[in-house]
């Protein structure tokens, strides 16, 4: 398939930017990357649909609803590496997603790394799923999240099923980081070509979120879990990307579960390609998860 003049544009963008630059460095510039990151988004559509924020342990809960919205959620849990975010196109995602969808949609702004370790972080998302479930049924719960909000759902996914908590209905990866070690030979290969991210700034931000636990640890590391009884699962992967090809394991390992799952792969796609602005072949897979948010199940 023949890439989108937009899909060029955006590769310069992203080039102009300096992100794989950003991404390159060991100790990762977190300070440098966060001053991109959009806590309360502005402009008429937020302003109007934005009905409440609330606190969760250390996490801040933006509320964007539509009059009338039926009792139907969705959970979106932001990439930036554990250390940063979200972003202003995160915001964009969710705006389209909320006009086009009758889903109310919880942002998790969750604390960020190194100022707090993966297991404060998952606390906090543990926390906030069951807050949802004490207002939402769980069958009415979707969780969406890119990169490492992938990798945090996965992970409170595996901690549900073990304790045998009510599941959601869905779960939708975008990009998901699925092992935080960066140890697959592979990855080095990807890693010449990917123009967003790179490995030595991806592992050391991973180090910096673990701390003192195992990168192998299923919380930051899900690949090493167990996906056994996972709900339906939608997950969008693109081959210029540094996480792909432990993305490519995880089917895998999805499929021998049994799990019902959907896989969109992008061909010559970055990291998050679906979330990306301007882009023609992100706003097609934007259409996909959309779709699969007004399927009923």
């Amino acid at each position: 398939m023949k890439q989108s003049f937009t899909y060029y544009l955006t590769l310069l963008v992203i080039k102009l930017k300096g992100l794989k630059k950003n991404f390159s460095k060991d100790p990762i510039d977190f300070k440098r990357i966060r001053k991109e990151d959009v806590y309360h988004p502005k402009g008429r559509f937020f302003k109007q649909h934005i009905t409440k924020r609330f606190k969760v342990l250390d996490s801040e809960v933006t509320e964007i609803k539509k009059e009338n919205t039926p009792n139907k959620l969705l959970l979106f849990v932001h990439g930036g590496a554990f250390i940063s975010g979200p972003g202003q196109h995160h915001w964009d995602t969710i705006k389209v997603i909320a006009k086009q969808t009758d889903y109310t949609i919880w942002m998790c702004n969750y604390p960020k790394a190194p100022e707090y370790n993966i297991s404060e972080i998952s606390n906090n998302i543990d926390a906030i799923y069951i807050k949802a479930l004490e207002e939402y049924k769980s069958s009415h719960i979707v969780l969406i999240g890119d990169s490492v909000g992938g990798t945090l759902i996965t992970a409170l996914t595996q901690r549900l099923i073990s304790i045998k908590k009510q599941l959601p209905n869905k779960v939708i990866l975008v990009s998901p980081v699925m092992d935080a070690t960066m140890s697959n030979p592979d990855i080095e290969k990807v890693d010449t070509i990917d123009p967003m991210i790179s490995k030595k700034g991806i592992l050391s931000a991973k180090k910096m979120c673990a701390g003192t636990i195992d990168l192998k640890n299923q919380m930051i590391s899900p690949i090493y879990g167990s996906f056994e009884q996972f709900p339906d699962t939608i997950l969008f992967l693109g081959e210029l990307d540094i996480t792909y090809p432990d993305q490519k394991l995880a089917v895998d390992i999805l499929k021998a579960a049994q799990v019902n799952i959907k896989i969109i792969e992008g061909k010559n796609m970055p990291h998050i390609w679906p979330f990306l602005p301007i882009m023609k072949e992100a706003k097609l897979s934007l259409n996909q998860i959309i779709e699969e948010l007004n399927t009923k199940t």
